[in-house]
């Protein structure tokens, strides 16, 4: 019940030396619990969409790391409002950044029914859907009150998306969730979705050979990780070998858990990504670091916060925007509304 009582209270946390916020961001005022059951407009969407997510997890455990990646796609580019979901050539789906998202299709599975299934069609937003979809994937829906109402954003531009690299600074990290309305430790937290998922080689070949051109690893990473990742990820691929790629959290490997294993492997200099591994050089966020590998259910339970807030960001809300009869196209564009 935590998000509900501090949207109640508008609390503040200290955290070491750190003020963070528990409230949601301004744009969530409108957005509320059990929207569409109070509205009696779909009472049971909530139920829909974990029984739909169940069936998926059960087959592919990778579609958690999936989900929490498009949510991020979509929030910190132009607010949460499912833009990141629309087809095109230009769209923020087409951005260089975007390249290897995935999830799509679960999305199109649940819209397709909840389209048959809710009294009146177009009624649930593709942006609730998918908020939705990834608390159920994380299996928070006992920790994660979710606040509904988001509507479907009318535009998508590629040109828009500002993702940062896995190889920013912790400064500039952190200066790019601030400037999305997100603090330190929503920062510090939101790192923990690495507990998940895989990255390319490529992505860490700086890291494993050549860190800020030296001709050197990173002097940051373990000798242990090292090796193991120079196994995985060799110095030059052979003439057509794809990019390999690696678990962020190889205790997790392909069982994709949600733990708080992340934050030991930034102890002990195992991380994968220089972006996690950094976390160690702030006193603040060194200090959630600690926190959280030793407390796994005070991490669920400010993650569960933390993406609430990243979930609540520029929402459309009232009039505002539309509700998409098709995730993957506006109603304007949508040849069966025509």
């Amino acid at each position: 019940m935590l998000v509900s009582l501090v949207v109640a209270l508008g609390l503040s946390l200290y955290v070491g030396r750190m003020q963070a916020a528990v409230t949601l961001p301004p744009d969530a005022k409108p957005l509320k619990r059990q929207f569409y059951k109070k509205l009696n407009t779909c009472d049971n969407v909530e139920a829909y969409v974990t029984y739909q997510v169940k069936l998926w997890w059960e087959k592919d455990k990778s579609i958690t790391a999936k989900l929490v990646k498009l949510l991020y796609a979509d929030c910190m580019v132009n607010g949460c409002d499912g833009s990141i979901l629309l087809d095109g050539p230009h769209t923020e789906k087409a951005a260089p950044q975007n390249s290897g998202l995935d999830g799509f299709v679960l999305i199109d599975k649940i819209k397709t029914v909840l389209e048959e299934r809710c009294p009146h069609p177009r009624t649930v937003s593709c942006a609730d859907i998918l908020n939705l979809a990834v608390r159920d994937a994380l299996h928070l829906e006992h920790r994660h009150i979710l606040l509904l109402g988001r509507r479907d954003g009318l535009e998508s531009n590629a040109a828009w998306v500002d993702l940062p690299s896995p190889s920013i600074s912790l400064d500039e990290g952190l200066a790019y969730f601030k400037s999305k309305g997100l603090d330190a430790q929503d920062y510090a937290t939101l790192l923990g979705a690495h507990t998940l998922g895989k990255t390319h080689c490529a992505a860490i070949h700086d890291r494993l050979y050549n860190f800020e051109n030296t001709g050197k690893a990173d002097p940051s990473m373990s000798k242990s990780s090292l090796d193991k990742l120079r196994q995985q990820c060799p110095k030059s691929l052979k003439k057509g070998q794809k990019d390999p790629t690696v678990f962020l959290t190889d205790k997790n490997g392909d069982q994709y858990r949600f733990t708080n294993n992340y934050y030991t492997n930034v102890l002990s200099y195992d991380s994968v990504l220089k972006v996690d591994q950094d976390l160690l050089f702030n006193y603040n966020t060194t200090q959630l670091v600690l926190e959280y590998a030793g407390k796994f259910e005070q991490f669920r339970r400010e993650f569960a916060l933390s993406i609430s807030r990243m979930g609540s960001l520029k929402v459309l809300t009232g009039k505002q925007g539309e509700i998409r009869q098709n995730c993957r196209v506006t109603n304007k564009n949508n040849p069966k509304l025509k």
